[in-house]
């Protein structure tokens, strides 16, 4: 999951969660919302963690790389 599907989940969910107001008998839309609101901080998060771990693994810089 990147960056942005954890940002976008994150945005739905809040829009589920917060701004509709619509009742459906056999799914509650608050609860997904805020589940989704929990996945995607959750793929934000590693999607973080995986550039900080991604950038460290190089080392160096471009000078000290032959060609």
């Amino acid at each position: 999951m990147t960056i942005g599907t954890g940002i976008a989940l994150f945005v739905i969910g809040a829009i589920l969660a917060f701004a509709v107001n619509v009742q459906i008998e056999w799914i509650d839309l608050n609860m997904v919302g805020y589940i989704l609101m929990v996945a995607g901080a959750i793929g934000l998060i590693i999607g973080v963690i995986m550039l900080v771990v991604r950038r460290g693994r190089r080392g160096g810089t471009v000078d000290d790389q032959v060609l």
